[in-house]
C-alpha cells in the first residue's frame, strides 16, 4: 500500500483556501496532510477540508497564532501533543498521531518550530523547543520503526538549503547552533557527530528524505518572502521537511515540491511537500 504524505505551512488556512489551497487538494490524491500555522478553529478546519478527513488539530495558547493539525483519510489510534518540560508552552507546534497501515504502526507529526530572532525572548523558545524536539526525536526512533516527523521547522541544515546563505548566517534560521541540532538528528545513530558550531553530539539516525532523494544540490527550496523577487529569482529557503525513521526512508519514493508556477497563483509563502511511501 502506497500512501501519499505531504506538509504544508498554509499561513493561514483560510486565507490559503480563498487563494487555491482547494484546487491543489483536488488534485494531489493526499491520503494524510500535516498542516502548520493554522491560524483557525478546529470547526473552521472541519468545514474547509470536508467530511472526508479525519481532523486532529493543536491550536496555540494564543488565538490566531501559529497552530498545527493533521488530517487523515483513515482515523489515527490515538494522538499526543506534548514535549519539553511542563512549564513550556508547546500548544500549537508539536502532534504526533499514530495510524494503523497494513498491520504496522505508522506515526506522523506536524511539528511548527519558532521562527526566533537573535538575542530576544523569541529566540530563547527557539532553544527550548528545539531541544525538547530533539529529545522526543531520540525517544522515537527509538520506539517506532516508522515515524515521520513533517513541518516547517524553520532551519536550513547546510549550505545549500539556502540561497543567499552568505548573507543569513548571523540570522536565526541559520545559525551554526541551530544547525548542530540538525547535524545530531541527521547523523548515523550512535555514532560521535562533530557539529557545525563546534560542538560534539550524538547521532540519531533519522533520514531528511528531501536530501537523500535529490542528493546535494541547491535547493530544491519551500520558502520564499512575499516581499521584492525572491520567489522570481527562486531566492529560497528549505526549511520545510521529511524527516523519517531509516526503515521508513527506505520505503519513500516521488519526492515533489510542488512550486507554484508563478507569484501570483501562490497561496502560501511556503509550498507543500509531497513523498509517496510503501507500507
Amino acid at each position: 500500500m502506497s500512501l501519499r504524505i505531504a506538509t504544508i505551512n498554509t499561513n493561514g488556512i483560510r486565507a490559503a483556501f480563498r487563494k487555491g489551497m482547494d484546487t491543489w487538494l483536488a488534485t494531489r490524491d493526499i491520503d494524510i496532510m500535516a498542516i502548520q500555522e493554522v491560524r483557525a478553529s478546529t470547526e473552521d478546519l472541519s468545514e474547509l477540508l470536508g467530511p472526508e478527513w479525519n481532523v486532529l488539530h493543536d491550536a496555540a495558547t494564543a488565538k490566531g497564532r501559529a497552530g498545527v493539525a493533521l488530517a487523515s483519510r483513515s482515523r489515527a489510534i490515538i494522538h499526543r501533543v506534548e514535549i519539553g518540560a511542563e512549564d513550556f508552552d508547546t500548544a500549537g507546534r508539536w502532534l504526533e498521531a499514530d495510524y494503523t497501515v497494513n498491520g504496522k504502526t505508522l506515526t506522523v507529526v506536524s511539528c511548527y518550530v519558532h521562527s526566533g530572532e537573535v538575542d530576544t525572548p523569541k529566540q530563547e523558545e527557539k532553544w527550548k523547543f528545539l531541544d525538547a524536539l530533539e529529545k522526543r526525536m531520540s525517544e522515537l526512533s527509538a520506539e517506532r520503526e516508522f515515524a515521520l516527523v513533517l513541518g516547517d521547522l524553520n532551519v536550513g541544515h547546510r549550505e545549500i538549503d539556502i540561497k543567499n546563505w552568505k548573507g543569513n548566517m548571523k540570522r536565526a534560521g541559520f545559525l551554526p547552533r541551530e544547525r548542530a541540532y540538525f547535524d545530531r538528528i541527521l547523523g548515523t545513530a550512535g555514532a560521535s557527530i562533530d557539529c557545525v558550531d563546534g560542538t560534539t553530539g550524538t547521532g540519531l539516525g533519522w533520514i531528511d528524505v528531501g536530501r537523500a532523494s535529490v542528493g546535494d544540490v541547491p535547493g530544491p527550496y519551500t520558502w520564499w518572502s512575499w516581499r521584492g523577487q525572491a520567489f522570481d529569482t527562486d531566492a529560497g529557503w528549505r526549511i520545510d521537511y521529511h524527516l523519517a525513521t531509516p526503515a521508513l526512508a527506505a520505503l519513500a519514493s516521488n519526492y515533489t515540491v510542488d512550486r507554484a508556477a508563478a507569484y501570483d497563483q501562490r497561496w502560501s509563502d511556503h509550498t507543500p511537500v509531497v513523498v509517496d511511501y510503501s507500507l
